[in-house]
């Protein structure tokens, strides 16, 4: 290991690092909070503000990924689609198999400039997660419980609202509605077989009124769906902990622009669309392994600043007082106060573990299980 690798992979640059996304987190939350007076005068001002608060949390993350990791992502695309990326609103499917494919979505959005804007379809439990889930609830992000009666009329509610958004943006939803691993895809195919439905091998089975719903209540201010199916070269299995450690991936993106006039407008006939989509997206895996490649025209897009200039304004911002009050706090002499040193950093570190661990694929859902096997349904 080089001596820059040796640096990133050591934990106090680590605990910099949360550090800065904690403060200045909750700082963009309480900023957030006051923004509130804003909504009943003017929704749009509001909107617009909270679109570049979310950006100074969200493009952290974004530069841990492309600054510090060095990750790229390149895109196989249709060369007369990609003018279109990042100028139109869209909803975006994308396979839901590594720990930072939201990640590298994110990166994505940054590169087309949009990422502020970015929105996705997420299990209610994550709007009370300190930092990114109010973060997400300003930018009113689609919550749900998984519990289609009670989801029905809460997210067509709030899907509605985002008709009149005044920016574009992009919609991400997860359709198979957890991550991929062997023991919920065996379950998923048992699901697919009692159904009557074709096997995917590389893909666990859609849940489809998720998608129907967002499609019927966006269809006339979204012009398209973007099908991606995400990849990293060499069968690498990338981790958050491998971004934060520095180490660099390479992801490999296929995205088809889909007209939303090709999308049936009846639930049904667009379920059966979708399921369609997922075999097709399963045949492009297969044969990005076999080959290494998706079909299409390769490209990468420009890498943006801004992330990595945020990030700078903060770490400027918040690192010097905090390092003073440690200074002073070391100093002292009081054992006391060392013990509470110790014990700060002690609490930081179980943060910094937790913050990973949330992204963690076997931490992900209870999908799967004995318990759960009568919630897989439609």
């Amino acid at each position: 290991m080089d001596l820059v690798g040796l640096l990133k992979s050591q934990f106090l640059c680590h605990l910099v690092f949360c550090y800065v996304f904690i403060a200045s987190g909750l700082i963009v939350n309480t900023i957030q909070l006051c923004t509130l007076v804003l909504w009943p005068i003017d929704k749009q001002l509001f909107r617009r503000i909270n679109c570049r608060l979310s950006y100074c949390v969200s493009s952290q993350l974004v530069m841990l990924l492309e600054w510090w990791s060095g990750t790229e992502c390149t895109i196989y695309t249709d060369p007369r689609a990609f003018p279109k990326y990042g100028k139109e609103n869209a909803i975006v499917i994308l396979n839901h198999k590594f720990e930072i494919d939201f990640l590298c979505g994110w990166s994505l959005a940054e590169r087309f400039g949009i990422l502020g804007n970015s929105k996705v379809l997420a299990k209610k439990e994550l709007s009370y997660v300190p930092i990114i889930g109010w973060m997400w609830y300003f930018t009113e992000m689609i919550f749900c419980t998984r519990k289609w009666e009670q989801d029905r009329q809460t997210v067509a509610r709030s899907l509605l609202h985002l008709r009149d958004y005044p920016e574009k943006y992009l919609f991400l939803i997860h359709c198979e509605g957890t991550r991929f691993t062997e023991k919920k895809h065996q379950i998923s195919m048992q699901v697919a077989q009692a159904k009557g439905l074709p096997s995917l091998k590389h893909h666990l089975l859609p849940r489809t009124k998720g998608f129907a719903i967002t499609v019927r209540c966006l269809r006339d201010v979204v012009p398209a769906v973007y099908d991606c199916t995400l990849n990293f070269r060499n069968n690498e299995n990338p981790t958050l902990l491998g971004v934060l450690n520095g180490k660099k991936y390479h992801a490999d993106c296929y995205v088809r622009r889909i007209p939303m006039e090709d999308i049936p407008e009846d639930e049904d006939q667009c379920s059966a669309w979708l399921h369609k989509l997922y075999q097709e997206k399963d045949a492009f895996q297969e044969e990005y392994y076999r080959t290494g490649v998706f079909p299409e025209t390769p490209r990468v897009p420009a890498r943006r600043p801004w992330a990595l200039l945020n990030w700078l304004f903060w770490a400027s911002l918040l690192l010097y007082p905090f390092l003073q009050f440690l200074v002073n706090m070391v100093s002292s002499g009081s054992s006391v106060t060392l013990a509470s040193f110790i014990l700060v950093f002690c609490m930081a570190s179980m943060g910094v573990r937790w913050m990973i661990g949330v992204t963690e694929i076997d931490k992900g859902s209870a999908y799967g299980n004995i318990d759960n096997r009568q919630k897989q349904s439609d």
